[in-house]
């Protein structure tokens, strides 16, 4: 999709549509069908829906014009209560119009930039972050997995070109560059969700880090791939027992932006890489198991988010660790009741193998001292608890540092990648205590994404540290304005947006 910006009266505008975003305002809404029906006449007056349009988020109403405007069609697309206009009200509104504009197989849409002075809270948006949202949300909707479909129907149906329509040319100029950033986060975005969505048979270790290496390659960073000769000798036990299950031997990905570069703070991401979760011995029910391909989920995100640095040019120095296998049934599977000794030498017992991915996480957090960083990350789809506690529209975050998850926070607000902090507590910890080892694997049926947390805390090193649980935002059950049922890339935009504003 090509993304212009232009200063152009909307009557001389040549588009296959045009919208409209409009609040939930009758005043705006009245003072707009004014304006309307000097160029269209008492022809909106009987437009279908019109006289059910509120502004409403998610409404929407096509109107064909006359000879009167150079684009044939016009879309009014509600964006919500006026006194609570938002990013994310923008970033839907531009969703709906581009799924209505696909509907009608729109090549050319144009979407007129929304007036920041309609509401006190959209007063409060500059110009920049507002294109961008519009951006995101025409870009992200238009996605869909179809790779696997022989008969692609709607092959001709995308947007070929989005246009918004500026007030003025410094804005012009200041959408352009928005345009750019969100193009590129955008393409990390679907680059993840592409990871996610491809079946089993496609995504495993050895394909994944392939994936790795090539965006390392077309955009500049550096890709190192651990084979499980390299990973046993550096010993990492977590990773080799989880791999002991499946006949696909595990890899180890690091991704290196700005590869030493000296005086750069270094931020670290850690994703949980397992491309197929079938639970080992302590197996899964076979309802949903199809979608434990998504397992990798954390390792798209890092993928992403290093591809985006990387085309960002961001002055950071960005590592990723990818800990990635699949975890299977088979004579050689680890057991319950097996300890484990992790890289740096703690043990772990094994009380559930499917609770494997803080396992392999396990040795990448400890490895991750290696690099002295400023902060650590890692996301995973770690917990059903996670899900249960806080369903597909928040990511679980805990951590030791109240600074760094304050700026993930505020990162999730501008994105709608939003985060929500749980404890971790120390009266938690007795859940995790083993008789054996230095830690057991699973806490029991209460607070298990806390425990998991946790768990994962025993093998960081002295380094500022977060844990993203996506396991509810990262595998979508339904569709979503702007992200389609089954992966959704979470991660990509909050870790860009989190890495463009760092200051440390």
């Amino acid at each position: 999709m090509k993304l212009t910006a232009i200063v152009k009266n909307i009557r001389q505008l040549r588009a296959d549509a045009v919208a409209i975003f409009l609040p939930e305002d009758k005043k705006v809404f009245g003072n707009e069908v004014k304006k309307l029906r000097k160029v269209l006449g008492k022809k909106i007056d009987h437009a279908i829906g019109i006289e059910q349009f509120k502004g409403k988020a998610g409404e929407c109403v096509s109107i064909l014009t006359d000879r009167k405007m150079q684009s044939p069609r016009l879309y009014l697309v509600g964006t919500g209560a006026a006194d609570k206009l938002s990013l994310e009200a923008y970033r839907r509104a531009a969703a709906t119009a581009s799924n209505a504009a696909k509907s009608k197989k729109v090549k050319h849409l144009a979407i007129l930039f929304p007036d920041l002075s309609a509401s006190p809270t959209a007063a409060g948006i500059n110009a920049a972050d507002a294109a961008n949202a519009i951006f995101e949300g025409a870009l992200l909707a238009s996605y869909k997995y179809d790779k696997y479909f022989t008969e692609k129907k709607d092959k001709n149906e995308k947007i070929a070109e989005l246009t918004i329509i500026a007030p003025s040319e410094p804005v012009v100029k200041i959408i352009k560059q928005a345009a750019s950033y969100a193009r590129i986060v955008c393409d990390a975005t679907c680059l993840a969700r592409d990871l996610e969505n491809a079946p089993g048979n496609e995504i495993y270790p050895e394909t994944l880090a392939a994936a790795a290496r090539t965006s390392a390659a077309s955009h500049g960073y550096r890709c190192e791939i651990w084979d499980k000769k390299k990973i046993e000798h550096v010993g990492f036990g977590g990773l080799v027992a989880v791999n002991s299950g499946s006949d696909k031997p595990p890899r180890f990905i690091i991704l290196e932006h700005n590869t030493g570069k000296p005086g750069l703070a270094t931020i670290v991401l850690v994703g949980k890489g397992i491309t197929f979760d079938a639970g080992g011995i302590s197996i899964k029910p076979a309802g949903g198991m199809a979608e434990m391909k998504m397992d990798m989920s954390g390792a798209a995100a890092v993928i992403g988010a290093l591809e985006a640095a990387a085309r960002l040019k961001l002055p950071l120095h960005v590592v990723g660790l990818i800990p990635s296998t699949e975890n299977l049934l088979g004579g050689s599977a680890m057991r319950p009741g097996d300890i484990i000794t992790h890289y740096g030498g703690k043990t772990s017992e094994v009380d559930n193998t499917d609770a494997e991915g803080r396992l392999v996480l396990a040795d990448a957090l400890a490895y991750a001292v290696t690099y002295k960083p400023n902060v650590v990350i890692d996301l995973a789809t770690l917990t059903g608890s996670c899900v249960v506690a806080l369903g597909h529209h928040a990511t679980g975050m805990m951590g030791n540092d109240e600074e760094v998850m304050a700026k993930l926070k505020t990162a999730g607000e501008r994105t709608y990648e939003r985060v929500w902090q749980l404890p971790l507590y120390e009266e938690y910890e007795k859940q995790i205590k083993s008789d054996v080892a230095d830690v057991k694997n699973v806490g029991g049926r209460w607070a298990g994404a806390i425990t998991a947390g946790l768990f994962l805390k025993k093998f960081i090193g002295d380094y500022k540290w977060i844990h993203l649980d996506i396991a509810g935002t990262a595998i979508l059950e339904e569709n979503f304005p702007y992200a389609p049922k089954g992966g959704s890339g979470v991660g990509v935009r909050l870790l860009t947006d989190f890495l463009t504003n760092w200051k440390g």
